[in-house]
């Protein structure tokens, strides 16, 4: 692989314009990249003819232990480089405040397994039934992907770190896993089997003049890149 380009496969999309309610024809496309070291890149596009909004993320479910293995993601160490995160009210859509991660169970800027907080007396994670909620990454998009979170299985010594170039950073516990769903070679997944972490603006975003602009406009090319690093230490 040296020396040549990266394997990589794009997916494209049409949207016609008013489909699901949002305005604009909208053509996206998403480009998967695999390097010689083994990074897996994602770059989300999007250009629309008429002003609309646009939020397009990843959401796969990471399990660090294995297929089939009888522990679940909450006992893998999650950390993530923020400093604030997104309170939210009933329904998942955030409060527009911007609170500070410290002294609270959403503190995940040193390593830590969700199961040692999810069960914390704290009410944003009574009402959201566990983790679902997005993480204040810097000030804003940034130019180039930077590392913003590592998961890691301590018992196989598997980890992925996550760059990204997206203001927040959304992470689900899993917690609404119904266990009813198969899933890979059939297997049902429970609540907290898998969890995921997704780049993305500001959920509410263009409710939330303070979030920023959630707005593509015609002309423009919305962007996502993610790079994702898997490695055992």
């Amino acid at each position: 692989m040296s020396g040549g380009p990266s394997p990589c496969a794009i997916l494209a999309l049409l949207s016609p314009d008013g489909e699901e309610g949002f305005p604009g024809e909208v053509r996206a496309r998403a480009t998967f990249t695999l390097d010689p070291e083994g990074r897996l890149g994602i770059t989300y596009e999007a250009a629309s003819d008429r002003t609309t909004t646009m939020n397009l993320t990843h959401h796969s479910y990471w399990n660090l232990a294995g297929e089939g293995a009888a522990r679940d993601a909450r006992e893998q160490e999650l950390t993530i480089h923020a400093d604030r995160f997104l309170p939210i009210r009933a329904g998942g859509i955030p409060t527009g405040e911007f609170r500070a991660v410290r002294e609270t169970p959403f503190d995940f800027r040193t390593p830590l397994a969700p199961v040692s907080r999810a069960d914390a007396d704290d009410p944003q994670l009574k009402v959201a039934g566990g983790y679902d909620h997005c993480w204040v990454l810097g000030d804003g998009n940034a130019q180039e992907p930077r590392k913003v979170a590592t998961l890691r299985d301590a018992h196989s010594g598997r980890a992925v770190d996550l760059w990204s170039d997206q203001p927040g950073l959304q992470f689900y516990g899993g917690n609404f896993l119904s266990g009813y769903v198969p899933g890979k070679y059939g297997r049902v997944y429970r609540a907290y089997d898998g969890i995921a972490l997704e780049p993305q603006l500001f959920p509410d975003t263009p409710n939330r003049p303070a979030f920023g602009s959630g707005l593509l406009e015609p002309g423009e090319t919305y962007r996502n890149r993610m790079i994702w690093r898997f490695y055992c230490d």
